[in-house]
């Protein structure tokens, strides 16, 4: 007997509800389609609240020499020149605005004495230019677009998972939901869709990402047939906390070392001046978390696997009014004053460069009417993302997904056709588990998967180690199909579980595969086998990997040329 479910239909679905969900609905709105927004998790519960240090926009407010122009180079200068320019222009033009706009809203920022936004430095920005309220920014974020959303014609799903997208024909169609709570099924038709579900930072356990970030969104374009790119790039942010074991891997913000913070090893060095003499603690993500990494390695580390951060010496008024968070999270955390004993840091999980491939202008995937943004698409921080750049990134490009996705609903006519037997089929799949008698624990694949990754496709790595990770990544791949989850559907935790395991195995293959061809080391690719950079080669191409027969294909494509003009930017800056 066919399973009944509820069908709903909307000119445009927006899957994951952090700022660039919010952001594109909004647009969808504006646009007068209609739209539907579904979230793995509460509303506003996104993982974009854990932006803490700011929002990267030249406003010239503190540094009145910034512009775009400057933040465009430095943009390309932190993605190693494997980021598409075409992107990363307009992502520097249309940040300001974004700002402003959020501002308009009722963002609440803070101020310079002249009553302008304030503006912080940030690690590799050459101007302070990180708009911020102290350092909780992505909750003041995600606080003024939720209630943008509310006050739009949005209709929201909450705590509803997705599992898979179809498609009729070439274009895509429709996504197939279940109620959390209730295991109740639900397709949503669709004359566009936009995936804006975050990354998938829990495929490691030491790690700054919340429980929600399995990677569903990319997975599922994945099997639509929609490419991914450089997905072996992935951020170590460098200060995470690392004692006690607890809490090892919550974020602490880059604002500390924007705020004054220094790094130094156990013998009390500030060894940042040796390995970048110019911009020292606030070098880019990968450099800094590579010499704590060398500086453990050494001897020299704290006393738990760490370096120690050091901001005590700014005073503890400045302390508690610009980084409250920090002094909160260490006091309740770690049992730590940090306004007068240092921090014990080291590299943490925090971000997925690569992901879904798309159109600079249009972000729109190689599926038509599939549109992607914020964390879970790729091409515009290449091989090292800037702090920063992530949350006007995804205010800038979740607002063009909006745009364009709205659009291409729009000129389409006609009802979005989804085949009942799919639907049908998708839905025994998502079901076969809670009807196994026996079959494997999704939470002991997990844990292998994490320490698979952490051993193996890690800070550093190697042909051996990649080869040996690959084998392990496709071993668990094919038992998380075995996956058993006992009991019913509602309340069951241990069958969302199933659907995180199987999209984190999937991706960790592509993840895998992209790192073993990419015979360089290059931003968060650190190939201790092949130490230099190759500009003449691999420099000069993205890594695509594809679903091809139930495994993963993978291509290149060359970086796109930039325009002569844009060129110029960095012969003057020379």
């Amino acid at each position: 007997m066919a399973e009944q479910i509820e069908t709903k239909s909307y000119d445009v679905v927006v899957v994951g509800a952090g700022g660039a969900g919010l952001r594109a609905a909004v647009s969808v709105a504006e646009a007068g389609a209609s739209v539907a927004l579904i979230c793995k998790s509460l509303l506003g519960k996104a993982h974009t609240v854990m932006a803490e240090g700011g929002i990267a926009a030249a406003l010239g407010n503190v540094d009145p020499p910034d512009g775009w122009q400057v933040h465009f180079a430095d943009t390309m200068h932190g993605g190693q020149f494997i980021n598409d320019y075409r992107m990363a222009e307009i992502f520097a033009r249309e940040a300001p605005e974004r700002v402003y706009e959020l501002e308009r809203w009722g963002a609440l920022f803070d101020r310079t004495p002249e009553g302008k936004i304030l503006q912080r430095p940030f690690g590799a920005h050459t101007y302070r230019r990180l708009c911020h309220v102290g350092d909780r920014t992505g909750l003041e974020l995600i606080r003024t677009m939720q209630m943008k959303v509310v006050h739009s014609k949005v209709d929201v799903f909450a705590e509803v998972a997705t599992t898979s997208l179809f498609k009729n024909g070439d274009h895509v169609s429709g996504v197939l939901a279940y109620y959390r709570d209730t295991g109740r099924f639900a397709l949503f038709k669709a004359k566009a869709i936009v995936i804006a579900t975050g990354g998938w930072g829990k495929v490691y356990k030491v790690t700054s990402n919340s429980w929600e970030c399995t990677g569903d969104g990319a997975a599922m374009c994945f099997e639509a047939g929609a490419a991914l790119q450089d997905m072996e790039m992935v951020q170590f942010h460098p200060t995470g906390m690392v004692w006690p074991p607890g809490v090892r891997g919550i974020l602490v913000t880059e604002g500390v070392r924007g705020e004054g913070g220094v790094l130094k090893n156990s013998e009390g060095e500030r060894f940042m001046e040796r390995y970048d003499p110019v911009k020292k603690d606030l070098s880019s993500r990968d450099v800094v978390a590579r010499s704590i990494y060398k500086e453990v390695l050494a001897g020299r580390g704290s006393p738990h696997g760490g370096a120690f951060l050091e901001i005590a010496h700014v005073g503890a008024d400045t302390i508690k009014r610009k980084l409250p968070n920090m002094y909160d999270q260490f006091m309740a955390l770690a049992d730590v004053d940090i306004t007068k004993e240092p921090m014990e840091v080291g590299p943490t999980i925090h971000y997925v460069m690569g992901g879904v491939r798309v159109e600079p202008g249009t972000a729109e995937t190689t599926v038509p009417g599939l549109f992607a943004a914020g964390e879970v698409a790729s091409c515009l921080h290449g091989a090292n993302r800037l702090g920063g750049n992530s949350l006007s990134d995804l205010l800038v490009f979740g607002k063009r997904a909006g745009d364009y996705a709205a659009q291409y609903a729009l000129g389409m006519s006609g009802d979005p056709r989804v085949d009942d037997g799919e639907v049908q089929a998708e839905i025994a799949r998502v079901l076969a588990p809670l009807g196994r008698d026996e079959g494997e624990n999704p939470f002991k694949l997990h844990e292998q998967l994490q320490q698979v990754m952490g051993d193996l496709v890690g800070i550093s790595r190697t042909e051996g180690d990649l080869k040996k990770a690959l084998v392990g990544v496709q071993e668990l791949r094919q038992k998380a199909q075995r996956c058993r989850a006992p009991g019913g559907r509602a309340f069951n935790p241990g069958w969302h579980a199933v659907f995180d395991v199987i999209n984190m195995t999937t991706l960790a293959e592509t993840m895998v595969v992209s790192a073993i061809a990419r015979r360089e080391s290059r931003g968060a690719q650190w190939r201790l086998d092949f130490p230099d950079k190759d500009d003449a080669g691999l420099g000069k191409v993205n890594f695509l990997t594809w679903r091809d027969n139930g495994g993963v294909k993978i291509d290149t494509a060359p970086v796109p040329e930039m325009r002569p003009e844009l060129k110029k930017i960095f012969e003057e800056a020379k």
